[in-house]
């Protein structure tokens, strides 16, 4: 019977754990709300500037703080228990979201100028990005202490998949929301989605530290998280592919931009942008439950990267609202695909004492690069127009694969069953 299991793998395995539904819950509502919040401050911003730059000025805003203070989050991470310090993260997003729910609301800034309310928006935004910070290493490290390893890469799908998925779904219910019921009330939605997510963190237990080094200088912690990333190169060749695309393929900041002057659909309109790459991670997440992308892994993730900037550059150049919303969605599809085989790579691929500071690096390299790639998108379109700047960026994207493909056949030829193999043997 057990060969018959490692012949079928289950794509349901990791669901049997109930700590891991919870799991996900939580982090489904927690990448939900700071999606969703990132989108309608966007577009409150973009209201009250309509200036491109300012849109980027909140993605940078956002990636000093998160950048500058990863690598020591990512060494706390692994000096601390994750439960407790995921708890400190998520009730100080809750007061951010509180305070720019504030910031939303007539009654509270009816006799405020438009600077005073900019630049506080500003100041919260600098502010949640330190939170975040510590946020994505210490998710990161308690997905592999809820699970045995066995369970990883299908556990690693799941969780990829509902990130994807609440990436695009928060940000498509605040284009809807801004329309239905305004800035400040999506603002409370985002507040009462943080909520949630702390409610769902109360129901997984505490875990143990597991790293043998607890009491290590910052510095040795922070030298060996670095040189075993810089000398892995599957796991460098991943974070840094990711990278690109994100941070030159990130046309989705200037949807605010493409949905008011562009495309002219008002924010109904931006609404179904927002919601297209979501069915496209929704299709990702059935797929990848029950064909595994793990099989020639580094073929997968080029083509995926490969196929999300020829759909960036397609929605640059589309004048037509549905030809716009169908490159959207292929967008979604395809990084969809590149999100599950990265994490699945990262969760395999990473000794269990160092996940804080692993995954500290990968928010370097990709989850700040939205942010960073918002404010190459805004600086670019400032400079040579929202259209160029997309197109340029897929440009850049189709390039960096090209040449990944090209100059390393180790990343080409990636396959992911043998390690798959590995850690079914330790059933």
């Amino acid at each position: 019977m057990e060969e018959i299991k490692s012949n079928k793998p289950d794509p349901y395995q990791a669901l049997r754990y109930r700590e891991f539904n919870v799991f996900l819950l939580l982090r489904f509502a927690m990448v939900f709300a700071w999606s969703m919040q990132f989108i309608v401050i966007e577009w409150e911003v973009y209201s009250l500037t309509k200036n491109p730059l300012s849109l980027g000025i909140i993605g940078l805003m956002e990636v000093i703080p998160a950048v500058g203070m990863a690598l020591f989050a990512g060494h706390i991470v692994d000096q601390r228990e994750k439960k407790g310090l995921l708890v400190k993260c998520i009730l100080g997003f809750s007061v951010i979201s509180f305070g720019l729910f504030l910031l939303t609301w007539p009654k509270i800034v009816g006799g405020w100028s438009s600077n005073v309310i900019l630049y506080s928006i500003y100041a919260l935004v600098f502010f949640g990005g330190i939170v975040r910070s510590f946020m994505g290493p210490t998710i990161f490290s308690l997905l592999s202490l809820i699970i045995p390893k066995k369970v990883y890469p299908n556990a690693a799908t799941w969780s990829s998949s509902v990130w994807q998925i609440g990436a695009v779904m928060g940000p498509a219910l605040a284009g809807f929301s801004i329309n239905w019921i305004g800035v400040h009330w999506s603002m409370c939605l985002v507040f009462g989605f943080s909520i949630l997510s702390l409610i769902a963190l109360s129901q997984i237990s505490k875990k143990p530290i597991i790293n043998p080094k607890i009491g290590e200088s910052i510095k040795d912690s922070l030298t060996e998280g670095l040189t075993f990333v810089f000398k892995n190169k599957i796991v460098l060749g991943a974070l840094s592919l990711d990278m690109i695309a994100v941070l030159f393929g990130g046309a989705v900041a200037l949807l605010p931009v493409f949905a008011q002057d562009i495309l002219k659909v008002g924010s109904e309109g931006f609404g179904i942008l927002r919601a297209a790459p979501a069915v496209g991670a929704f299709i990702t997440m059935i797929v990848s439950a029950y064909v595994p992308l793990y099989k020639n892994a580094g073929k997968k993730l080029l083509i995926a990267i490969f196929v999300f900037g020829l759909s960036i550059i397609l929605f640059g150049l589309s004048t037509y609202f549905w030809l716009s919303v169908f490159a959207l969605f292929l967008s979604g599809l395809a990084d969809g695909i590149s999100v599950v085989i990265r994490q699945t790579i990262l969760q395999l691929k990473t000794p269990d004492h160092m996940r804080g500071r692993v995954g500290a690096v990968n928010s370097i390299f990709v989850g700040s690069s939205n942010e960073l790639g918002a404010f190459e998108s805004g600086a670019t379109a400032k400079m040579m127009g929202a259209v160029t700047s997309v197109v340029f960026g897929g440009s850049v994207t189709l390039l960096t694969v090209i040449f990944t493909a090209l100059k390393s056949p180790t990343f080409r030829n990636l396959d992911l069953k043998r390690d798959m193999d590995e850690h079914h043997k330790l059933e």
